[in-house]
């Protein structure tokens, strides 16, 4: 007679029984969590809504700095724009004003404006045009070339902030401190317009190509 499956466990012991007595330890379980594979087009859209929200939050920091924070600042230099609004330069005459315009509060709270919101600005703006740009140019030469102005703004704007700083900050303004300020000042305004030109070639670009696609 054949032994039955519960005889031969209590003679040859669990092994004998075959795989179904062996621990559940042992065996092999699929992972809990397996990973995700993301297609080229979720992962492009992803990359879209960072780009948006970095395009809103420029635009935002745009507006308080420069049509908001900045204007405001007029009313405590008599009247007189602040050299970081002053697309086309300026010279050590209108410096020296300013300077006397302005007491140690009110310069200290431009101070304070260039290393907060004039920080921000360059470098939120310039890393949402650089993810603008590579998201929409697969040319890599192009792409260099549309990623150069706001890499430039980023660095020249923060360079121009501190270079005003020290212009304001002596009695009498030196000529070559003014000098390298004014021309930060000027040379961050064109890199800026010229980064809102690459940023529109960019998203034309982007669209000529999806609709190859």
């Amino acid at each position: 007679m054949a032994k039955t499956h519960a005889q031969r466990i209590r003679k040859h012991g669990a092994k004998a029984a075959g795989p179904a007595s062996q621990p559940q330890s042992n065996r092999t379980l699929p992972p809990v969590n397996p990973t995700t594979n993301r297609t080229p087009a979720q992962a492009e859209g992803n990359g879209k809504l960072v780009v948006i929200a970095g395009v809103v939050a420029s635009l935002f920091l745009f507006w308080y700095l420069h049509l908001l924070t900045l204007n405001q600042m007029t009313q405590l230099a008599g009247g007189l724009a602040m050299p970081d609004s002053l697309m086309g330069g300026f010279s050590p005459d209108y410096i020296q004003q300013l300077h006397n315009a302005m007491n140690d509060d009110a310069r200290g709270q431009l101070s304070y404006v260039h290393k907060t919101a004039g920080t921000l600005f360059p470098l939120i703006f310039g890393f949402s045009w650089l993810l603008l740009v590579g998201i929409n140019v697969s040319r890599k030469a192009l792409r260099w070339a549309l990623w150069a102005a706001p890499l430039a703004f980023a660095v020249v704007r923060l360079w121009g902030n501190v270079a005003v700083d020290a212009a304001l900050a002596p009695a009498t303004p030196d000529a070559g401190q003014v000098a390298l300020a004014s021309a930060l000042t000027v040379l961050g305004w064109v890199l800026f317009l010229l980064s809102l030109a690459g940023g529109v070639l960019a998203v034309f670009i982007g669209r000529r190509r999806a609709k190859r696609a």
